[in-house]
């Protein structure tokens, strides 16, 4: 079997040694006859799955009991109107902080439900850097304040938690849930699809501060109300079970590689490993600031972009897939997430340096 190395932005790679796990369990599920893919989710094999993938996503992330944990369906982009049908609470808006397309598209989806007001915006320069936090226009009474913490298109990175006094954060972790270690208490709710770090589409983490739910507007689908789904156990309807059993598999991945801490200083290696090798040369370019680049999705174009067809052609013979870049920006993007290993990125920094050695 020859595996490529995958730099796709998502669906992205997941360890091979989870996909070895489901490979052996596909047919039969430790003795139950049935693979996960055939178990109602109602048996007492499926809610065994669901309730060990909470209790160790909980013990990885270190989530407070105070905290719901969700597995819905839709991905972030449900979640861009399910966060204001279920947390503008009788307020008037809530407030969003734009680093790059995707807090642009939740930013407009919350407009339908309230008043999303943009309070800070890179747009300017581009989405090359995270907007200064002192210039941030924020209102005291907002329900809310949305960041995305990582913007994949661009690739700029929230390299801490912004302090926004007592209104709850909200944070889009599509793209770096569980790759380092956060605080999640410094939160009123965090959001990811699964499919980057934790495991197949189909699944959505919402990790949700008990206090802010159940007083959704009234015009929420019961489905999509996070005070129903919680009391439901994310089963009033038919959940996920595939990409949920996947994701806990994920989960202890994590668990036994050293949990967020391990992830965190690997991936911050690998990070380093490919700026590291732009930085030093000419003929590639990183256009994010430094301070602000993402250690996830690091975007790159060449000195001359008619080479582009060319550099991806060679990197697919090389077994390097998934690098063209998202087309709102063009260019180049390698995604780095939490299962790209190390021998991955060097493979990737040494393609680059004979392809500039040939071409430049």
């Amino acid at each position: 079997m020859s595996r490529i190395t995958n730099f796709s932005a998502g669906p992205a790679t997941l360890p091979l040694t989870v996909l070895e796990q489901v490979q052996e369990e596909l047919l039969d599920w430790r003795g139950s006859g049935m693979s996960v893919m055939e178990m109602s989710h109602r048996d007492k094999e499926f809610m065994s799955i669901a309730s060990e993938a909470e209790k160790d996503l909980r013990e990885v992330a270190g989530i407070p009991q105070n905290y719901k944990v969700l597995f819905m369906q839709g991905g972030a982009t449900a979640q861009f109107a399910l966060i204001p049908l279920n947390l503008l609470r009788g307020k008037a808006g809530a407030d969003y902080v734009l680093t790059g397309d995707w807090g642009k598209k939740a930013l407009k989806e919350a407009g339908k439900y309230g008043k999303a007001s943009v309070a800070a915006t890179g747009e300017a320069g581009k989405f090359t850097s995270i907007p200064d936090r002192a210039g941030w226009k924020l209102d005291p009474d907002a329900a809310y304040v949305h960041i995305t913490t990582n913007e994949t298109i661009h690739g700029v990175q929230f390299q801490s938690t912004p302090d926004v006094g007592g209104v709850p954060l909200v944070a889009d972790m599509s793209s770096d849930i569980l790759s380092r270690p956060i605080e999640v208490s410094k939160f009123g709710l965090i959001y990811g699809g699964a499919q980057k770090n934790i495991g197949p589409a189909g699944v959505t983490i919402v990790i949700v501060r008990e206090d802010l739910i159940g007083q959704a507007s009234a015009m929420t689908p019961n489905v999509f109300d996070y005070k129903q789904a919680a009391d439901n156990e994310s089963m009033l309807n038919t959940p996920p079970c595939f990409a949920w059993y996947v994701s806990g598999l994920v989960f202890k991945w994590i668990k036994d590689n050293g949990g967020l801490a391990g992830v965190g200083a690997r991936n911050q290696a690998k990070a380093k490993r490919l700026y590291d090798y732009i930085d030093s040369q000419d003929f590639y370019r990183n256009p994010v600031a430094k301070a602000d680049r993402s250690v996830m999705n690091v975007p790159f174009t060449l000195a001359n972009a008619e080479l582009d067809a060319d550099f991806l052609k060679g990197a697919k013979a090389a077994g390097l897939s998934g690098l063209k870049g998202h087309r709102a920006v063009g260019g180049m993007r390698a995604s780095l997430y939490n299962a790209m290993t190390e021998q991955g990125v060097a493979q990737l920094v040494d393609y680059m340096k004979e392809f500039a050695r040939t071409k430049g």
